[in-house]
């Protein structure tokens, strides 16, 4: 067991325990390839400390945790050239990671489907999605429900291609060499649904002009065909 491992379990139930040494083992069967069991751990562990202190439903944590390892181990991957599928990598970034950035990030994954991939993240992470801005979606087919606010990572953005700052301001981080876009859209928290529409559409416009830039297709199924843009962000964050 590692340091971290013996840290962690002195701090969570039995519950919470168990389930990090299952998040832990598919882990290692998906990464074990690339990365030692310390590693991948310590990702794990330290993504959960991520969000030990603001999540409202401890219950939630190891697979909250699990998830975001997930993504971060991806892009170290990516960033360490073990694994490159040749799809370009998007990354929103706002403050809060609970409305704008969610909505964009469920704008790519409907829309471009397995063409791209899209991640999300904020400087202050909330504890949990606008309820506004998941109605907006929900009107348009494309469900965030189940998305979680997050913090980003250095090994997240240096991963990403594209880089879209939507109110972060100087907390955003800066690395050579990746292509950076600042989009001045309203803050929805605290608007109602009326108010948020027409920041969802102008997010989708965006979103639109640039996958149209990345050369890649946006889809033409009706969205309230397609399935939720959750499970499919989930299935393709590499």
């Amino acid at each position: 067991m590692t340091e971290t491992s013996a840290r962690i379990q002195q701090e969570i139930t039995l519950d919470q325990q168990l389930a990090l040494h299952t998040a832990a083992t598919r882990l290692a069967e998906e990464f074990g390839a690339i990365y030692g069991t310390e590693t991948i751990e310590k990702f794990l562990h330290n993504s959960y400390d991520q969000f030990a202190t603001a999540a409202s439903i401890p219950n939630y944590l190891p697979l909250l945790a699990e998830r975001f390892a997930r993504q971060r181990l991806r892009a170290l991957a990516r960033v360490e050239g073990h694994h490159r599928h040749g799809r370009p990598v998007v990354l929103f970034l706002c403050t809060h990671n609970a409305g704008r950035s969610q909505m964009a990030l469920g704008f790519v994954t409907h829309l471009a489907a397995d063409r791209a991939v899209a991640w999300s993240g904020g400087s202050e992470p909330g504890i949990e999605i606008n309820p506004s801005a998941i109605a907006a979606m929900a009107e348009r087919g494309i469900d965030i429900s189940e998305e979680f606010p997050k913090p980003w990572t250095d090994e997240v953005v240096r991963a990403a291609d594209v880089v879209v700052t939507m109110g972060c301001g100087d907390a955003c981080p800066v690395f050579p060499g990746t292509r950076y876009e600042t989009w001045n859209v309203d803050d929805p928290a605290g608007l109602d649904l009326t108010d948020v529409r027409p920041i969802r559409d102008e997010i989708e416009r965006r979103v639109r002009r640039l996958l149209d830039e990345l050369q890649v297709p946006a889809t033409r199924q009706p969205i309230a065909a397609r399935r939720s843009a959750t499970a499919a962000s989930w299935e393709r964050t590499d």
